[in-house]
């Protein structure tokens, strides 16, 4: 049964992304947040008499955020929550610790050890707190999470999540193929992969029927399962109606093993496609080096892609082609795949995401969608033009092309996270209607003639007198982190106060 929470004004700036290209800009606004944690009014600050009588709203029971006007003179405004479509709650101990390796000796020297240390339940617990509590307090509303084999230790991360109040997907690794695991680490056979599964989503339903936190068949990836398990995972899911998640097309190493062990398939989508698992609500994390074949079809199956820079950087693993996803119409959010991923922050994760989208211009650098016979389908840029002054217009219009700008990379983190997961009608934007998940961002005092060094400043980011908003969000990209996060609500409940303010 739901929980009901006293009806709150918020009043300030309210920034969302209307679409990719565009963001819309709520000054002097105050926005009705109901018992139930959804939004029940949108209206300018002058008109918010009439609006509470109109909702028969009695201004004695209601609560205010800020509690008083507020007189800071510091940028702050309300952003709606991240999504992080793909993160191993498992790996946070590891953040940052990758050493020289890329993906396939990283997941032998670093993650299967630590993810198996978390059978242990305390192990888990300290693990999994620390995971959320982190996530939270950088903006991250939702996040669809990985555990470990364990059911129980996968148990124990949904119950932190209902408590500490994330809304998210949790899914038990499935792995039961020991050509390429440790066998200390992998299911046994099929049969108890798909048996494990099935209990531990049953399980995680049974819990929370409020639906904050869901179950979702994880299959860690092709190369962890027998074709059998990838079926019966895909049946598992299509029976109790929940999400899928998975990687695809990280490493060219990956890629390649891929076709070795399943040859019977023309590439690592039609495997996952002939055994069920792709659709509207799967989630495919990285797709680096995927075939123009494999892009029409996750296009045409609805399926959707977590992109993940921080972690394909940091592994070497690849550039993932977003722009060109994105033109062909296929559902991209943004993950931050720890702890392939150095950072818990999704806004690290658009930063990144724009980091990344440039270098794919750079003269030398060969990126893109190919056929499957490997000739390029889409002209690199870099590899036909290694001399920038030699560039024609057109090469240059299109290596532009490529870029993400600001604006895109916080749709990505917010609406293009909510299509992805299936939540587009509940969260991502401010919209009657939708759940208040939401983050109150301050970029602190803005810097002038007379500013004293420190003074009024909020972490890395220093917004000068005079800036429009749209500066003032790069500056909160690319030099926010989480100090800037001041409070966090998801569905109404506020999880995160950093400054203690209460009505």
């Amino acid at each position: 049964m739901a929980t009901t929470q006293q009806r709150t004004i918020y009043t300030g700036t309210f920034i969302h992304c209307t679409d990719l290209s565009k963001t819309e800009i709520l000054t002097n606004t105050s926005i009705g947040v109901d018992e139930h944690g959804k939004i029940a009014f949108i209206t300018p600050v002058d008109t918010l008499s009439g609006t509470l009588k109109s909702h028969s709203w009695d201004p004695a029971e209601i609560r205010h955020f800020p509690p008083a006007p507020n007189s800071s003179k510091n940028i702050s405004f309300f952003f709606p929550g991240f999504l992080d479509t793909h993160i191993h709650a498992s790996q946070h101990p590891n953040a940052g610790i990758f050493g020289k390796s890329t993906l396939l000796s990283w997941l032998e020297t670093y993650t299967f050890p630590l993810e198996y240390s978390l059978s242990d339940p305390r192990t888990a617990e300290a693990a999994y707190s620390t995971c959320i509590h982190t996530t939270l307090a950088h903006g991250t509303t939702t996040a669809a999470y990985y555990a470990t084999i364990s059911v129980e230790s996968t148990d124990i991360l949904a119950r932190l999540c209902r408590e500490l109040g994330q809304r998210a997907f949790v899914g038990r690794c499935a792995m039961d193929n020991a050509d390429f695991q440790p066998s200390y680490y992998c299911d046994a056979d099929a049969d108890t992969a798909i048996k494990a599964s099935r209990e531990s989503a049953e399980s995680i339903l049974a819990a929370d029927p409020t639906g904050l936190v869901k179950p979702i068949i994880t299959p860690r990836f092709a190369l962890s399962c027998t074709e059998e398990s990838l079926k019966g995972l895909a049946s598992i899911a299509a029976d109790l109606k929940i999400p899928i998640q998975t990687h695809i097309s990280e490493n060219l190493d990956e890629v390649a093993l891929v076709a070795r062990t399943f040859p019977g398939y023309s590439s690592y989508a039609h495997l996952y496609h002939n055994c069920g698992l792709l659709g509207p609500n799967t989630v495919l994390a990285h797709a680096c080096h995927l075939s123009q074949e494999e892009v029409s079809l996750i296009h045409t199956t609805g399926s959707s892609i977590s992109h993940c820079p921080a972690s394909n950087t940091s592994l070497g693993s690849g550039l993932c082609p977003v722009r060109e996803l994105l033109d062909q119409g296929v559902k991209v959010g943004l993950g931050t795949d720890v702890s392939g991923g150095y950072s818990p922050s999704i806004l690290v994760a658009a930063r990144e995401a724009g980091a990344v989208s440039r270098l794919r211009t750079a003269p030398g650098v060969e990126t893109g969608i190919h056929s499957l016979s490997g000739k390029s389908l889409i002209t690199t840029i870099a590899t036909t033009t290694d001399n920038e002054s030699s560039a024609t217009t057109s090469e240059k219009q299109a290596r532009d092309k490529l870029k993400l700008t600001v604006e895109e990379t916080l749709y990505l983190a917010t609406r293009g996270g909510a299509q992805c997961l299936g939540l587009e009608a509940c969260v991502g934007g401010f919209e009657v209607g939708k759940e208040w998940d939401a983050q109150f961002i301050d970029l602190g005092a803005e810097i002038d003639a007379g500013y004293v060094l420190g003074g009024g400043s909020v972490g890395n980011v220093q917004v000068w007198k005079g800036m429009e908003w749209e500066e003032r969000l790069a500056k909160w990209v690319y030099q926010g982190d989480e100090r800037n996060v001041k409070a966090v609500w998801v569905r109404g409940r506020m999880v995160v106060d950093k400054v203690a303010v209460r009505a």
